[in-house]
């Protein structure tokens, strides 16, 4: 009994000498200082707007083709006599040249034949105008008085005769007109893009011959859209003038390996807007596209797709600022003096992947936003920060006590956690 008194009185001094050691060891402990939490205002990235003057060129894609593409049909019948050495696929040939004869001798004489009518015709008319005379002479030489009739002037064979003789010049004309329509020859300069008949071939009005296509003026159609039409200036239905010129272009291609370039201009644009794709088309024009124009001894071949870059009209004093710059579609924030946000909504007239281009909205030399700004907005102060600069701060006095404090705080709370932590 004794003994179980002995472990129960030993047992509770241990736990008493246990509790009081606990609380000197806690009355040992530093005191961590509370501090209420600092509230910083954010850190936002910024570019500095600077005004230049700026073009905005515009890129698209089109296919080269001629003005003037026709086919080639005869108009009278027969078999063909002979064909122009240009008239083969892929010939070039002038305005005006021969490119295919059609026997002509059924033609011949016709004319022949109708010349003769003619002159029979005319010997008729002669006669019958020497008649009516002599009855009109005839008639006042009998004294008869009054005024003589149609038919005793003879008036109706006359005008019959003149009629005969009218029907026989229109003839001669038909085949006049049937015998130089043998010869086929090129309404322009241009090149042929199918043979379709030859020698001794037998054509009938209206048999296609072949294809031919004009060579002195190509023309591109360049789809644009309706922020396209606003970088270069474009109405709707825009027609060039001599004083109102279209905006430049510039055409390359890829050709054998090889890049090649040629200038052109924009001439006109389509008179209405594309249902389907809600786009117009601007139809750019290049002069002599096989002569002057051509790139060196390479032509703008008919048929060749090009990439086309138009020179846009340009802007005096635009603002290039990097594509994060902008919230929404035409929200920028604008850093004050003080470092507080000005929200600004600006004129966008260009934007691509990584820049925007802007008209309006800010001034020269302002520091615009260029990153997240986490929660902050109009009015709210931040801390600007260049990510150009080497040391990367761009904060005043007031803004640098601030994080002072907060790395004040910081270590104080590492401290704390130190202590519990060896606690």
């Amino acid at each position: 009994m004794f003994r179980k008194f002995f472990t129960l009185i030993a047992t509770g001094g241990v736990l008493v000498g246990g509790i009081a050691l606990i609380m000197f060891m806690g009355a040992l402990r530093p005191k961590i200082e509370t501090q209420e939490p600092v509230i910083t205002a954010p850190t936002v990235f910024y570019a500095v707007a600077t005004a230049q003057p700026v073009t905005l060129d515009v890129t698209t894609q089109g296919e080269v083709r001629p003005r003037t593409d026709i086919s080639l049909t005869s108009q009278v019948s027969g078999r063909i006599d002979r064909t122009s050495n240009a008239f083969v696929d892929g010939g070039a040939f002038d305005k005006g040249d021969l490119l295919i004869k059609i026997e002509d001798a059924d033609y011949k004489l016709q004319v022949t034949s109708a010349k003769a009518r003619v002159a029979q015709a005319q010997e008729t008319l002669s006669r019958e105008q020497a008649e009516s005379d002599l009855a009109s002479q005839d008639f006042e030489e009998l004294g008869l008085g009054g005024d003589p009739s149609d038919l005793t002037l003879r008036k109706p064979q006359l005008a019959q005769a003149r009629a005969n003789y009218e029907a026989a010049l229109a003839d001669q004309r038909a085949a006049q007109l049937n015998l130089d329509r043998t010869e086929i020859s090129a309404p322009f300069q241009g090149r042929v893009r199918q043979r379709l008949a030859g020698p001794g071939q037998f054509v009938s009005p209206g048999a296609q011959l072949g294809t031919i296509f004009s060579t002195d003026v190509v023309e591109i159609r360049l789809p644009l859209t309706d922020n396209d039409l606003a970088k270069l200036g474009l109405p709707v239905a825009f027609f060039e003038t001599e004083d109102n010129p279209g905006p430049p272009v510039a055409l390359s291609a890829i050709i054998a390996g090889e890049p090649h370039a040629w200038t052109g201009r924009i001439a006109r644009t389509d008179g209405a807007i594309d249902p389907a794709t809600r786009q117009i088309s601007a139809i750019a024009v290049v002069d002599d596209p096989y002569g002057a124009s051509a790139d060196g001894d390479t032509p703008l071949a008919v048929g060749l797709y090009v990439d086309a870059r138009i020179e846009g009209r340009p802007y005096a004093g635009a603002f290039t600022l990097p594509r994060s710059a902008l919230y929404g579609a035409d929200i920028v924030y604008v850093i004050k003096n003080d470092n507080t946000l000005s929200q600004r909504t600006v004129h966008v007239v260009a934007s691509s992947r990584d820049t925007v281009t802007i008209t309006s909205g800010v001034d020269d030399g302002e520091r615009v936003v260029t990153s997240p700004l986490r929660g902050a907005g109009n009015g709210d102060k931040v801390l600007p920060t260049d990510p150009n600069s080497n040391t990367g701060s761009d904060i005043g006095d007031e803004d640098a006590a601030i994080a002072e404090s907060i790395d004040d705080a910081a270590t104080a709370a590492e401290a704390a956690e130190a202590i519990e932590g060896r606690g």
